[in-house]
């Protein structure tokens, strides 16, 4: 019997090798390498498996891989937590729904890491609603799960690098799979 995880495994699998929107990595690279700096960092399970698929909906749309170059924003992030959850708890898709505007907020609230962004960043920032004001950047952070989200968005852009090796997505479904089970309906 499949299950949901599988499900979003299987879209992972599937269509990861798709282009990671103008950067020299696919979205399962893209992936991978940004569960394994959560892993890294040793944070929660929760955080592990959004920073594995908080760009899941990017491969659940039919807007085809160059929908920012065509002008269109593909709304991902509600996309991909609409997915996520129907399998994990809110620690799971609240960060993923709230990555976006973490990179818009972490923009207004710091001017080095808008400088930082690459050129494919650049452009889905201006897709995606521009840097954030401030009142919206001082809402965005009280906002439950907006930390978790703002650090998620640091390893998403840490993790475009064409050389690295990270685990393999089978290592993250046997993480997420035993998580899932230990975790309390």
């Amino acid at each position: 019997m499949k299950t949901r995880l599988d499900t979003l495994l299987r879209l992972l699998r599937t269509h990861g090798g798709a282009s990671y929107h103008g950067e020299a990595v696919t979205q399962l690279q893209h992936a991978l390498q940004c569960a394994h700096l959560a892993e890294n960092a040793n944070a929660q399970p929760a955080l592990v498996a959004a920073a594995l698929l908080h760009d899941i909906g990017h491969l659940a749309h039919h807007l085809g891989e160059d929908a920012a170059v065509r002008g269109i924003d593909d709304r991902h992030e509600y996309r991909g937590a609409g997915l996520i959850q129907r399998v994990f708890p809110p620690s799971v898709s609240e960060p993923v729904r709230l990555h976006v505007q973490a990179k818009r907020c972490l923009c207004a609230t710091d001017p080095s890491y808008l400088q930082s962004l690459s050129l494919a960043s650049l452009q889905s920032l201006q897709l995606q609603g521009g840097v954030m004001s401030t009142t919206d950047a001082l809402a965005f952070m009280a906002q439950p799960h907006a930390a978790d989200a703002i650090q998620l968005r640091h390893w998403d852009d840490g993790a475009k690098a064409p050389q690295a090796h990270p685990p393999t997505l089978e290592h993250y479904a046997s993480l997420l799979r035993t998580w899932l089970a230990s975790t309390p309906k």
